[in-house]
């Protein structure tokens, strides 16, 4: 029953979040002059609603002889740890002249504001501006030895801080969970980012991870014990959600993105290699363990053999094989870079790991549970789990090798799988055989593929469909879509910005390294709906693959911490914050999200 009712608050927090206040609704600022040529500026905030003291600017915009002289302002309160104003505040400005003004002349009065929302929103700056004819005869002459009483124009936010405010203050994805951290809610923060963790773990991010360990409770042999199985999974588990936290907590305290440091090509080359090697050991060429010495050792300090292989084993899968940034991880980010909660964010990020790791645990488990007597079958799932430990080396080697390479891999792979399986032989068992002609024919479509240049696995043989169409006698090319125009650094986008004023524009941070950006690219951005929608879009990429000092500029200018991030622009060249894409999306939701923009 406890498990029922947690399960439901999760899903409740995730699911029915509180719904946050536009804009011209929080918050609606008013300005008036009277007789005396002073003016009454005035906020009003919706309940629940505050606004930061330091964050009220008042100012005169045009230079016509007419300043302010002085601003009286209501009380401010202490409320989480800022002073802030709980109620709607109204600023009494007097104006004040040069000595050579006269007569009537236009001012423009600009009022400036940020605020938040008790529910754990934050609204970015806004501002609106006032015009009024004032006659000066009626405004004392300035001196130099006047001070306004209370110099709130010094704490308005600069120009290029203030944003219009027509955008919605719907937040992405990720920004709405760094405001989650940060609401201090730690048994809530827990719970959720344990929720995240369980639907992470049905991402393709995840998979990769299920040979590894399955291969691992399978080699300690038939005389395994499920509590022996969960031990050996759990620490497995454990030493991941460690990884993550550490990788996590040090990007954002430092701002490296160690998930593009992790993805070098000599890193995933060596990672390649030892995935290859424990395949080989599953085959049978050698067997693959600790040293004896080193595993007297440890069992004499009260370990039991195994442990600390799995142990790294866990580590080392969650830097390489689940580099994927999703919201959740982002989010976290996001908050500790803020604010330098290491504690907290950390927190936050292992109690995401474990809700990753529970699929896996229960996988692991099932693996020394289930196992029946020992015999020809155990020769069978071994080879089984190797060749999944070659399918995770070749997947690893996407990131630095083109598709043409992994994908005849992938069909050498298959083709040496299904010959094992017996696909030739007339003996074999009807079931095995049907898997072994399936996996051939589909293996061999790869390779076919590979010598016509094709880089899908999903349509290895799409390059036998006609890509042009006759028109008028003419042969003409269906595939007229836009394509990405690609920026490395800060200069380079601002200048494809410059030009495109006016225009929408999606901007796809990318790396040879990610592999959800790829998924991206060859699932999402391929699909024909989409790219009819992506046509009405600017579409510049940012790649970030050598993660040098211009790509890590970039990446920090937007907020990044590791691709795929979709970022979206407005007419103006302005970033919608609350439109932007933390990892992949399927083609359908993307869709929705662009008619949406």
């Amino acid at each position: 029953m406890k498990k029922i009712i947690l399960l439901l608050l999760m899903a409740t927090f995730v699911f029915a979040a509180p719904k946050f206040l536009m804009p011209d609704e929080a918050f609606i600022p008013s300005a008036k002059i009277d007789e005396d040529m002073n003016i009454q500026a005035k906020i009003d905030i919706a309940k629940d609603i505050y606004l930061y003291e330091k964050e009220i600017g008042i100012k005169i915009l045009n230079d016509n002889g007419v300043t302010i002289k002085e601003i009286k302002s209501p009380k401010s309160v202490l409320h989480h740890d800022e002073m802030v104003f709980l109620k709607s505040p109204t600023f009494e400005i007097t104006l004040q002249k040069d000595s050579s003004v006269s007569g009537v002349k236009n001012v423009e009065l600009e009022l400036s504001y940020q605020g938040c929302s008790e529910q754990g929103l934050c609204y970015e700056p806004l501002s609106k501006k006032f015009t009024y004819e004032v006659d000066t005869s009626k405004l004392s002459l300035a001196s130099s030895k006047e001070v306004p009483k209370l110099d709130i124009a010094a704490n308005a936010a600069e120009p290029s801080q203030v944003e219009n405010t027509k955008e919605s203050t719907d937040v992405s994805e990720s920004d709405a969970i760094a405001n989650t951290i940060g609401s201090g809610n730690i048994t809530l923060i827990l719970i959720t980012f344990l929720g995240f963790g369980l639907l992470l773990a049905m991402t393709p991010c995840v998979f990769p991870m299920i040979p590894i360990i399955s291969g691992l409770i399978v080699s300690q042999g038939n005389g395994i014990t499920t509590r022996k199985a969960f031990a050996l999974s759990l620490v497995y588990v454990l030493a991941m959600a460690v990884a993550y936290t550490i990788a996590g907590v040090l990007a954002g305290l430092f701002g490296a993105n160690l998930q593009a440091a992790l993805q070098t090509p000599w890193v995933i080359y060596s990672f390649s290699f030892i995935f290859v090697a424990l395949a080989f050991s599953m085959f049978g060429f050698y067997e693959l363990k600790l040293p004896d010495a080193l595993v007297n050792k440890v069992s004499s300090s009260g370990n039991r053999s195994g442990y600390v292989g799995v142990a790294i084993m866990g580590f080392l899968s969650a830097l390489i094989v689940g580099p994927c940034v999703a919201a959740p991880l982002a989010g976290a980010l996001v908050y500790i870079g803020q604010t330098g909660d290491a504690v907290l964010g950390g927190m936050a990020l292992f109690s995401m790991s474990i809700g990753m790791g529970i699929p896996l645990i229960v996988v692991g488990v099932s693996a020394g549970k289930f196992m029946p007597k020992p015999g020809a079958w155990m020769t069978m799932v071994t080879a089984i789990f190797g060749v999944m430990m070659l399918g995770v080396a070749i997947w690893m080697l996407e990131r630095v090798v083109s598709y043409g390479v992994t994908n005849a891999l992938y069909a050498m792979l298959g083709l040496g799988f299904a010959i094992y399986l017996g696909v030739f032989e007339k003996e074999s068992h009807v079931f095995k055989k049907s898997v072994a002609v399936i996996v051939f024919i589909y293996s061999l479509a790869i390779f076919m593929g590979v010598l016509a240049g094709s880089s899908s696995l999903i349509k290895p043989l799409g390059f036998l469909v006609p890509s042009t169409t006759m028109q008028g006698g003419v042969v003409q090319d269906t595939d007229t879509h836009k394509s990405f125009t690609k920026v490395t650094s800060i200069a380079e986008l601002d200048k494809l910005l410059a030009e495109n004023k006016g225009k929408k524009v999606l901007l796809d941070f990318y790396a040879d390294w990610c592999t959800a950006c790829k998924e991206l690219e060859h699932v999402t951005f391929a699909n024909v709906d989409v790219k009819n929608k992506m046509d009405e879009f600017v579409l510049i990429q940012a790649d970030v693959t050598l993660n040098g000092e211009n790509e890590k500029a970039l990446s920090s200018k937007y907020g990044v911490f590791g691709p795929p991030a979709l970022i979206f622009f407005d007419e103006n060249s302005e970033v919608l914050s609350s439109k932007t894409i933390i990892g992949f999306i399927e083609p359908a939701e993307f869709l929705k999200h662009l008619n949406q923009l």
